[in-house]
């Protein structure tokens, strides 16, 4: 989720890995990954869409969000994503998830963010979810900011 111009689908191809789908709002950013894998792409699923929007893929065994979730501030918009999350991640599957810290800033690009600790994104995601491991990372931006993540992976029981 919010893979974009990321470059974990370069590693994950490079490594052997089949069965990738790649979800973001921005078509451009796919179609910038996409010119940078070359003829490589084709083995990518591209999904031009909004996670809590209308789309479809097959069940998953891992379930990513290079920190979508917590751009997700209105109740109805997470409850979709959970819905989705819940439906395509294949029970014993992990989900790993990237969000602003508690101490992590209040916005991003000049939109307002939820923030989470392992504790609170695994309340959140509900009972389904158990959570397995975490890690705090700080961020610096291209200006010199740091900002605080945390990564969690949660498993479906």
């Amino acid at each position: 989720m919010g893979g974009g111009e990321s470059r974990l689908v370069d590693v994950l191809l490079a490594r052997g890995v089949t069965c990738i789908g790649v979800l973001d709002v921005a078509a451009a950013a796919l179609h910038r990954a996409q010119a940078r894998l070359g003829e490589k792409a084709a083995d990518v699923a591209w999904i031009q869409a909004d996670v809590t929007g209308v789309w479809s893929w097959k069940d998953v065994d891992i379930w990513h969000d290079r920190a979508v979730f917590h751009f997700l501030t209105e109740r109805v918009d997470r409850d979709r994503y959970k819905a989705r999350l819940a439906e395509m991640l294949k029970r014993g599957g992990s989900a790993i998830m990237a969000t602003f810290a508690l101490d992590g800033p209040e916005k991003c690009s000049g939109l307002p963010v939820v923030r989470y600790s392992p504790e609170t994104l695994a309340a959140e995601l509900g009972e389904e979810f158990v959570l397995v491991h975490s890690h705090r990372h700080t961020h610096t931006t291209p200006w010199g900011t740091p900002q605080a993540f945390q990564y969690s992976q949660l498993k479906k029981i």
